[in-house]
C-alpha cells in the first residue's frame, strides 16, 4: 500500500495491516483493513478479524460484526443474544469484543495494549507521577507514573531494575519514589561511593542516564507481565559510542527466551550487535514512495555492512 493512495482520496485500494503473534502456546492472528472513501475526510474500517489456532472468533465487514458462537470444549464465561452486531465504521471491534473463553481474545488484548513503542525524549522526562501505569507514551514523559505502576504491579521488578543498573552506574545506591503531596511521588536517585553520597532528582539525570533507567525498566517489564514486544526507535540515541554495544546487547539478551524486541538504528556499533539474520533494511526513494524492507541476508554485501552503508552500496 502505497502511502499517497489514501491521501488522494482513492478507495478501490485499501491499507491492510496483519499480526500474528505466538501467546501462551497459542497462534493469533490478527488483520484489520481501512479505507478513505472518496468525498470522505476519516479513514473507515473495512475489514477486520481475529483466529485463534486457525479457529475464527470475529470477522468484520463494514459495520457489521459476526462472532463464531461454537463452544470448542471450554466453559462459557459469558453469553450474547445474537451472533452479529452493528459497530461504527470508525471504531475498531477488538476493544470491544468480551471475553468468552478462557484467554479468547483476552490475552492477545493485553499483549497488544502492552507493546512498548518508545521514541524517548529524555530532556522531557521527569520523574513525578500522580497515577501509575503499565503502558508509557511513545516518549516515555510519563516515566514515573510507569515506574510506579511496575512496582505496584510486581515489588520484585525493583530487583532486577537495581541489578542492571548498577551494572551501568556502579555507583548507584538506590531508587526512591517518595510522596511529595495528594496522590504525587517523585523519583530521586542516590549514588554513593568512598567520597560520599548523593541525591539526584530524576529530572537532573543526563540524557543517557534517563535512556539506562528506561532500559532497566524494560527489561522487568518483559519479566514482570510480559511477554512484551518492544520497538525502540533508535535506542543508541543520547549515549556514548562505548556504551552503545553494551546497552543493545542487554536488551537483545533479556529478550531471547520471552518477548520480542526490534530497534532501528543509523549506528554502526548498534547494528554490529545483531547478525545478518534477524536485520531488515529499510530504504525510500523519496517520501511519495513506500518503504522497501528486506532481509540483509537477501542482499548482496561486499565486505563489512557498515562500510558498505557508509559508502551508499548498499539499496534494496
Amino acid at each position: 500500500m502505497r502511502p499517497q493512495d489514501l491521501s488522494r482520496g482513492r478507495s478501490d485500494v485499501p491499507m491492510r495491516f496483519e499480526i500474528e503473534v505466538e501467546l501462551g502456546a497459542k497462534i493469533y492472528r490478527y488483520a484489520i483493513a481501512f479505507e478513505l472513501p472518496k468525498g470522505f475526510k476519516e479513514l473507515q474500517i473495512l475489514e477486520e478479524k481475529l483466529e485463534v489456532n486457525g479457529k475464527l472468533l470475529y470477522t468484520r465487514e463494514a459495520a457489521e460484526v459476526r462472532l463464531d458462537l461454537r463452544d470448542s470444549g471450554n466453559t462459557m464465561q459469558s453469553l450474547v443474544s445474537s451472533s452479529s452486531f452493528p459497530i461504527d465504521l470508525h471504531l475498531a471491534a477488538l476493544p470491544i469484543i468480551q471475553q468468552r473463553f478462557k484467554d479468547d481474545p483476552l490475552l492477545f488484548k493485553q499483549w497488544l495494549a502492552r507493546m512498548l513503542i518508545l521514541r524517548p525524549i529524555p530532556s522531557l522526562i521527569g520523574g513525578d507521577s500522580k497515577d501509575e501505569m503499565l503502558e508509557p507514551n511513545v516518549e516515555v514523559t510519563d516515566f514515573g507514573a510507569w515506574f510506579s505502576g511496575l512496582l505496584a504491579s510486581a515489588p520484585s521488578a525493583y530487583a532486577e531494575i537495581d541489578q542492571y543498573l548498577k551494572q551501568v552506574m556502579p555507583d548507584l545506591k538506590d531508587i526512591k519514589n517518595p510522596v511529595v503531596g495528594k496522590d504525587a511521588r517523585s523519583l530521586v536517585v542516590q549514588f554513593s561511593s568512598d567520597q560520599g553520597s548523593l541525591s539526584i532528582p530524576f529530572e537532573n539525570l543526563s540524557d543517557g542516564e534517563k535512556c539506562f533507567m528506561i532500559c532497566a525498566v524494560v527489561l522487568a517489564a518483559n519479566h514482570a507481565y510480559g511477554p512484551v514486544f518492544c520497538f525502540w526507535d533508535e535506542p543508541d540515541n543520547y549515549l556514548a559510542p562505548s556504551e552503545v554495544g553494551h546497552f543493545v546487547l542487554a536488551l537483545r539478551k533479556a529478550f531471547q527466551s520471552d518477548g520480542q524486541f526490534i530497534a532501528t538504528s543509523h549506528n554502526p556499533e548498534a547494528i554490529r550487535r545483531f547478525s545478518d539474520e534477524n536485520t531488515l533494511v529499510l530504504h525510500r526513494r523519496s517520501h511519495l514512495e513506500p518503504t522497501v524492507v528486506r532481509p540483509l541476508k537477501e542482499l548482496q554485501v561486499n565486505g563489512d555492512l557498515v562500510g558498505a552503508m557508509v559508502r551508499g552500496d548498499l539499496e534494496p
